[in-house]
């Protein structure tokens, strides 16, 4: 067991190795995310056998009650999750990292389908398994992703696999001229983004500043991360960030246009963005998470259509190790109300703003009519 020294550029490099080229490797464990998450503390484990790294994780880490810290290993640990004895070795040196940080809780969530067995091992070693129990505001992941196998198939073989609308609508926007490019450029990361904040304002969510989008540009090699732009006669009309990392192709952040919705830019856009993962040799490609598994919802739908074989991928969970009993239920009681009273509280200010948009146009409408009967 070991803590990363950061100033050991030869010891970094082996471990920035192993985490690029474990069967496990994935891309929020790497050492770029800590710089996308800069808001965050952040230290890193490992562990050696016969002087080789065999399991490794990243640490995030935040302070939420005064000196009171969380650690996050986001989709942690990099190892074979089921060798519980490894793991094991590896959790001294974040209880380590624990003490020196004064953190009341411990939480990962590595990326594997859910599995009972190893809920119950876990179980028996101290950790708390969240999964089912837990709603949206509970849970730092979303519990299911929407992954598509493309390993071993060409571009028109994943075609058929693919629901016939999803494959019409690529075929549409061929048609209709829409074309798609990529680049590491940050006028197009301008035009990704002014899109992203016109999908924030329509979907009515938050989203994230600037320079977040700018630090995951740079902090990733040049050929782990693409900016796609889909256009139509020279207008942006959709935009995605998408990374590969390891064995994945992962369509992380997407953002598309009001306008010209009717030319399917964003089919034609993951249609680019998986045949990139063809040609970089994926695995597999990972649209996301999703909270609604029904087809009223716009974005589980769109999804399945090209998940229409694998259909949603449900993960295996959170699991804690708490160190402050009193400060971990504040945390995992006290702070998922108050997002639902969020919640809650923005969709009632939602309800009033639609109410007045509403009350805005049938006085206009009825200006209108009387202006005419005037004329």
């Amino acid at each position: 067991m070991a803590i990363l020294d950061l100033n050991n550029a030869a010891k970094v490099a082996e471990y920035t190795k192993y985490m690029e080229e474990s069967p496990w490797a994935n891309a929020t464990q790497d050492l770029a995310w800590s710089k996308v998450k800069a808001e965050w503390e952040n230290e890193q484990v490992y562990v050696e056998r016969e002087g080789k790294i065999v399991a490794a994780m990243s640490l995030l880490i935040r302070k939420v009650f005064g000196k009171a810290s969380m650690i996050y290993a986001p989709r942690g640990p990099i190892c074979d999750f089921s060798d519980t004895a490894l793991v094991q070795e590896l959790m001294e040196s974040v209880d380590q990292v624990a003490k020196k940080h004064h953190a009341f809780l411990f939480r990962m969530d590595p990326e594997l389908p859910r599995n009972k067995e190893l809920e119950e091992a876990y179980a028996k070693l101290g950790y708390l398994v969240r999964n089912e129990q837990c709603d949206k505001f509970d849970l730092i992941q979303p519990r299911y992703n929407m992954i598509l196998n493309i390993g071993g198939y060409t571009f028109d073989e994943l075609m058929t696999h693919f629901s016939e609308k999803t494959r019409y609508n690529i075929r549409l926007a061929a048609r209709k001229g829409v074309t798609v490019r990529w680049s590491h450029d940050e006028e197009d990361l301008k035009t990704f983004y002014e899109l992203y904040k016109i999908t924030a304002v329509r979907d009515k969510i938050g989203y994230r500043p600037y320079e977040y989008f700018q630090r995951m540009l740079h902090a990733y090699k040049p050929e782990q991360i693409r900016i796609y732009i889909a256009e139509h006669e020279g207008e942006g009309l959709s935009g995605a960030i998408c990374i590969h990392y390891g064995k994945k192709t992962w369509y992380i952040y997407g953002a598309s246009s009001n306008e010209k919705r009717n030319l399917m830019p964003n089919y034609a856009m993951q249609a680019e963005m998986i045949r990139w993962g063809l040609e970089n040799g994926s695995e597999i490609y990972d649209f996301g998470g999703v909270f609604i598994l029904e087809k009223t919802n716009g974005l589980f739908k769109f999804k399945e259509g090209f998940c229409r074989q694998e259909g949603a991928t449900e993960f295996i969970g959170e699991f804690d190790r708490v160190y402050n009993r009193f400060f971990y239920t504040g945390f995992t009681k006290v702070v998922p109300q108050i997002q639902r009273l969020r919640g809650k509280t923005t969709k009632a200010k939602e309800q009033k703003i639609e109410a007045e948009q509403r009350r805005l146009k049938e006085q206009a409408d009825l200006e209108r009519a009387a202006a005419k009967e005037k004329n």
